[in-house]
């Protein structure tokens, strides 16, 4: 079993098909692999074992992914009568539980997935590392003194470590993919409006939810099996021209590809210019035609400022929803310093601020498109930097809550862009540092192209494959 393990969920689920495994055979294995490396990683922050192997018994529904083992990020996507702490302590002191399965995680049931625990997450998502206060800081699979990113990190760190193939993620701000370039990950920030957030928040916003994977034919082959509006969505993104699978046996040549491999202020780490250079040689050896180019108007400035107006925004409007969860009013001492601080930012905001805002991020988006009408692909690296150490990107207590916000924005200076433009972007695992930490290069393509991305992405794994690349702590 230790070997089906290591198998991504799209061989699982034919072993399961063909008879040759069973579902509870695969959760047994999934659980015995959390228990054994959940207590040094912390990934894994409410098991649902004695319920999900109930649920095996009960026969899950027949859908494509039937019986692969999986995990739920524990912020957005609720899962009936279990734990919704968002990584806040007052939700985790009070107990509370999610009253009904969100659309998307209804989805993962009906395409047969086996929900086996939630993953932690910092604090309402805000920051790219998972070190929350209630339960403390997730490690990285390849390296137990280092952060495995966030805000999807408990779910980045669980697929790295091979506890599960494949699990949930949410991204509003690269909460997908920059997890996936610290654990050496497949991590797709779809379309806005790809998939719906329903029922309780809305899609049109900067976040959208996907998953986690170690191989591109899963990532399609859950798009596949969530993909779609629900009742009453305010944001679709155009529909797919076929399943999203179908894409991954094309084999596109002669692509435009624009390389953005700097940073305004110039701390782009070494190692991640080494990583998008060497993808940048690789697709012009597949056909492509890579050239040095990119949006002018992502070296705006101002982009980083009203990004974090829009940020401070939803976090207040997440302490209210917060205190709709508790019954009561939330003040600072259920909250942490920095999210308090992030929120009291938006009390100096006004309507008029905020609208502004929201025109110039429309006026950006507009001016990105543009870029695209004559590339096809722009190829970044992932991150700034390689994978923090835990602890780095988290203020001290003795320091302002707002202090490491400049370090933030070295770490993360290519991905928020996108979420502000609503476009797809993946992040594919295809280099290691000379130290052997992942490090992802970060395609994007045009509104409502994923069908691009995932044909790249299969054609870059086909030619420079990762499957075999596991870290030591997973055995």
């Amino acid at each position: 079993m230790d070997e089906v393990t290591w198998l991504d969920a799209t061989a699982q689920a034919d072993l399961v098909r063909r008879g040759s495994v069973s579902p509870r055979e695969l959760a047994e294995a999934a659980i015995a692999r959390i228990e054994k490396l959940d207590p040094e990683i912390n990934a894994v922050i409410h098991q649902r074992f004695d319920q999900a192997l109930d649920e095996v018994e009960g026969g899950l529904p027949d859908g494509p992914l039937q019986g692969v083992p999986f995990l739920v990020k524990d912020l957005f996507a609720d899962t009936a009568g279990d734990p919704a702490h968002h990584g806040n302590r007052a939700l985790k002191q009070a107990g509370f539980r999610a009253r009904a399965d969100s659309w998307l995680t209804a989805r993962y049931r009906q395409a047969g997935l086996c929900l086996l625990g939630r993953t932690s997450t910092p604090e309402l998502g805000l920051v790219p590392v998972t070190e929350p206060e209630a339960y403390g800081p997730a490690r990285n699979p390849w390296d137990l003194a280092r952060s495995p990113g966030g805000s999807s990190g408990g779910s980045g760190a669980a697929v790295a470590a091979g506890m599960v193939a494949l699990a949930h993620g949410s991204d509003g701000g690269g909460s997908i993919r920059i997890p996936a370039s610290m654990c050496g990950l497949v991590g797709l920030k779809v379309s806005r409006g790809r998939i719906t957030a329903g029922p309780d928040r809305d899609e049109s916003g900067l976040s959208v939810q996907h998953v986690l994977t170690r191989s591109v034919r899963d990532t399609a082959a859950v798009l596949d099996v969530t993909a779609g509006p629900g009742p009453g969505d305010m944001a679709i993104a155009p529909p797919s021209r076929r399943p999203y699978v179908e894409e991954l046996t094309a084999r596109p040549r002669g692509l435009s590809v624009g390389v953005l491999a700097n940073t305004p202020n110039g701390t782009l780490h070494p190692h991640c210019e080494a990583a998008v250079r060497s993808a940048a040689t690789l697709l012009e050896s597949l056909g492509h035609h890579v050239v040095e180019d990119h949006p002018d108007v992502l070296d705006d400035p101002e982009n980083g400022r009203r990004f974090l107006a829009r940020w401070a925004v939803n976090t207040r409007l997440s302490l209210l929803g917060l205190g709709e969860m508790l019954g009561r009013e939330v003040g600072p001492e259920d909250v942490e310093a920095l999210t308090w601080a992030m929120a009291s930012a938006a009390d100096g905001l006004t309507a008029i601020d905020l609208a502004r805002a929201n025109a110039a991020s429309v006026r950006f988006t507009r001016r990105l498109g543009l870029w695209w009408q004559d590339h096809d692909l722009l190829l970044t690296p992932t991150l700034g930097e390689p994978p923090p150490l835990v602890g780095e990107l988290m203020p001290a207590p003795d320091a302002p809550p707002l202090s490491t916000q400049p370090r933030i924005g070295s770490v993360v200076p290519f991905t928020t862009h996108f979420n502000v433009s609503g476009q797809p972007a993946i992040s594919l695992p295809l280099h290691m540092s000379p130290d052997g930490l992942p490090i992802g290069i970060q395609l994007v393509a045009a509104y409502g192209r994923e069908d691009l991305l995932i044909q790249v992405a299969a054609q870059l794994e086909e030619a420079a494959p990762w499957a075999e690349r596991h870290p030591s702590i997973s055995g």
